[in-house]
């Protein structure tokens, strides 16, 4: 079916292709295609992920994946690779491929100790043109109606997944899961994680946005930041500089929302940093990299105080996470 399918879009050329598989994906199949001097990426999504738990998805989101790319690149067009064609029927689309020795995966640079605050700050700015340019655009409300799939495939099995192990804070995940499915903003991407972010020769990439929804930008800014606390237990000694890329990055992008209040966008945030904590231990997607009883139950002890208890400002989870850690003793006020 790949081969028809590729053969449909006009990529091969007569061509045989060969076909390399490529790591890290849970959600779908991909790999690296070469068919004679043509060397792309092509993508297919699986129905049912990855994962240790029960978790399936509409394999249509795979289009909303390549409106969300081509969109993207209109706006900042170095962020993301090209798309080369797609076949809705087949599930699939090619995009361009970008050689590692090129382009670095963020975040292989991170568990590798190498913090880099520019970068992560061009992070933020990406993000913020990326959602600027995408607020309160009509059409792009229409395009991205997915709503449906957005609650199957990021807040079930992150918010409301983790509910069910943690009667304590149900109520307030099953509520934030809920307020943040009601807010209509901008363009979301849905898995700005490191994982999907490779460090090019021109700044920071973006792929996988199979999660691609009209809704709430802080969700992107959370999911993002979340990644940046949970790697300072994967490598203690670089936790400061990991802690310097979170600041980086939340203050690049903050500065730079002028769809709506600052100060809103950053409240939504805080309130859903420490629910994707604690979903990153206990939802149907831990983080592979924290396999220690004792780390996992650093995050409950951090995440389930600022359910109980939400902040409004970012560098209040920031900070009481440092203070989990022991780099901080500055008490958060809430």
């Amino acid at each position: 079916m790949m081969t028809r399918g590729l053969a449909r879009l006009g990529l091969l050329d007569g061509n045989k292709p060969i076909y390399e598989p490529l790591t890290g994906g849970v959600s779908s199949d991909i790999y690296k295609v070469r068919a004679g001097s043509k060397i792309f990426v092509v993508k297919r999504a699986l129905a049912k992920l990855r994962v240790a738990a029960d978790w399936c998805a509409p394999t249509e989101r795979s289009a909303y994946e390549v409106a969300w790319l081509e969109t993207a690149g209109r706006i900042v067009p170095d962020a993301v690779p090209a798309v080369l064609g797609h076949d809705e029927g087949a599930g699939l689309f090619a995009m361009s491929y970008l050689p590692p020795e090129d382009y670095s995966v963020w975040k292989t640079e991170l568990l590798g100790g190498e913090a880099d605050a520019a970068f992560a700050a061009e992070v933020g700015r990406r993000l913020a043109a990326i959602h600027a340019a995408t607020a309160g655009d009509p059409d792009i409300a229409r395009q991205f109606a997915t709503d449906d799939i957005f609650h199957s495939i990021r807040l079930e099995p992150y918010l409301e997944a983790t509910a069910a192990e943690h009667p304590e804070v149900a109520d307030r995940l099953i509520n934030l899961s809920r307020a943040t499915l009601a807010t209509k903003r901008a363009l979301v991407h849905g898995d700005v994680s490191p994982k999907n972010i490779l460090h090019g020769p021109k700044g920071p990439v973006f792929l996988d946005a199979e999660c691609a929804w009209y809704g709430d930008p802080a969700f992107d800014l959370a999911f993002c930041l979340n990644h940046l606390l949970l790697k300072c237990l994967a490598i203690p000694p670089a936790a400061p500089a990991i802690l310097g890329c979170f600041d980086a990055l939340a203050d690049t992008y903050l500065r730079l929302v002028t769809w709506e209040g600052e100060a809103e966008l950053q409240r939504r945030a805080a309130a859903l940093l420490p629910g994707l904590f604690l979903a990153r231990i206990d939802g149907k997607s831990p983080v592979e990299y924290i396999r220690r009883e004792t780390e996992r139950q650093l995050v409950r002890e951090t995440a389930v105080p600022l359910l109980l208890g939400p902040v409004s400002r970012l560098g209040d989870v920031r900070r009481a996470w440092a203070m989990r850690l022991g780099l901080e003793r500055t008490q958060v006020q809430p």
